[in-house]
């Protein structure tokens, strides 16, 4: 079960206003990539489900961050069904986020009170996801489907939604600054913000460096004039 409180998940989500999206099958790679951003200032991470066993490694670095990085909140990326979501709820996923938006996910995640942020491409999906609870939607693929113009015509008609992008995502000045400018709550970066490279290479503080980076340009992005 989740360790940490729906208001809590969601209200770190938007005070760091970034969320580090990550699937790697090594689980020493994972544990080594969470730590670094951890130091880096992250406090919500999404692993994703996108390998085989990929509930096995998300368990253990699960129980491993808990003691390692106490802080820090595991969500799970990519599902889009009701088992697969309840699956990763009993390994102590704090959070789901999907692809798309599957109403029957979202009864699942409730009957926890485990946030739920499914993708969507529309308003229409939107206030679908609003009215089955959602209080944080994903905009997916984001650079896709609009750009930060069509998050700020989307908060003009209905400025009490939060919104999560993922999908053209980086952790430049300009990216940035143009998604929380448009008003996004925060943002799900991947492989921008871990460079295979790096990986390989196992430069770990090169991660951390990105990190804190990221978070220094979305912050002065927030800042209202």
């Amino acid at each position: 079960m989740a360790r940490f409180t729906k208001i809590q998940v969601l209200s770190t989500m938007a005070q760091t206003g970034i969320v580090p999206v990550f699937y790697n099958k090594d689980i020493e790679v994972g544990k080594q990539v969470i730590k670094a951003c951890y130091a880096g200032g992250v406090r919500a991470f999404e692993f994703t489900n996108r390998g085989e066993f990929a509930h096995e490694v998300f368990g253990e670095l699960v129980k491993w961050a808990a003691k390692e990085c106490p802080y820090i909140i595991m969500g799970i990326g990519s599902i889009v069904d009701p088992g697969t979501a309840s699956l990763f709820m009993q390994l102590g996923a704090n959070f789901i986020v999907g692809p798309l938006f599957n109403p029957e996910v979202a009864k699942t995640a409730n009957r926890r009170s485990v946030p739920y942020t499914p993708g969507c491409g529309s308003v229409s999906e939107i206030g679908f996801a609003q009215e089955m609870g959602c209080d944080l939607v994903k905009i997916f693929p984001a650079g896709n489907v609009g750009g930060p113009s069509f998050v700020k015509n989307v908060l003009a008609p209905m400025p009490w939604t939060q919104i999560m992008v993922t999908g053209g995502v980086e952790p430049t000045e300009e990216n940035l600054s143009a998604w929380f400018k448009a008003g996004v709550t925060c943002v799900g970066m991947g492989s921008n913000l871990f460079p295979a490279k790096l990986i390989e290479a196992k430069q770990w503080d090169k991660i951390t460096e990105i990190c804190k980076e990221a978070f220094s340009i979305a912050n002065k992005a927030r800042v209202k004039p």
